[in-house]
């Protein structure tokens, strides 16, 4: 393999994890501190909304696509040259497996499931406040795990665009 090519690839998995790490971070500072001002029956309308809407493409793009960029692009640059930069490479492909992509199929995907079968509509307010108590704090609270792990995984990633030969 190329040298040019290996950059490529490495952009392109730098900018795949940035925008994983960025709509975290965003969602983290903005829309999960807005929904928490909701009453429960909004709050709980909203997340199945919103659990609904991001599951398309564009954001299967980069979240799946970082899943398999990482290891091929951490693989690739420790064929070339073994370097700090490659164990940079290393290192975020393990946090993003784990923390990123394990956090949200093992904790956050289960919560969404859960929530998209309710029948919000039928429920009384004392059932949606019980809803709304077993989904929101641990969903946030994974929400967390995967957005810190994202954000170290960033950092990782830029490191190993400055580490890499």
């Amino acid at each position: 393999m190329g040298l040019i090519f290996l950059q490529i690839l490495l952009g392109i998995t730098a900018v795949s994890t940035a925008l994983t790490g960025g709509l975290f971070y965003a969602y983290s500072c903005s829309v999960n501190p807005g929904l928490g001002r909701l009453p429960d029956s909004s709050y709980l309308l909203a997340m199945q909304s919103i659990n609904r809407a991001i599951l398309n493409p564009v954001f299967f793009a980069s979240f799946l696509g970082s899943l398999v960029l990482l290891p091929v692009c951490t693989w690739a640059y420790i064929s070339y040259d073994v370097s700090p930069g490659s164990w940079c490479l290393l290192g975020a492909t393990i946090i993003y497996i784990a923390g990123v992509f394990g956090v949200t199929m093992g904790g956050n995907v289960p919560l969404n499931n859960a929530l998209d079968k309710a029948d919000l509509a039928a429920a009384d307010k004392d059932e949606l406040a019980r809803r709304r108590a077993a989904f929101e704090q641990p969903w946030n609270r994974l929400h967390t795990v995967r957005t810190v792990a994202a954000v170290v995984t960033v950092g990782l990633v830029v490191a190993g665009c400055i580490g890499l030969k």
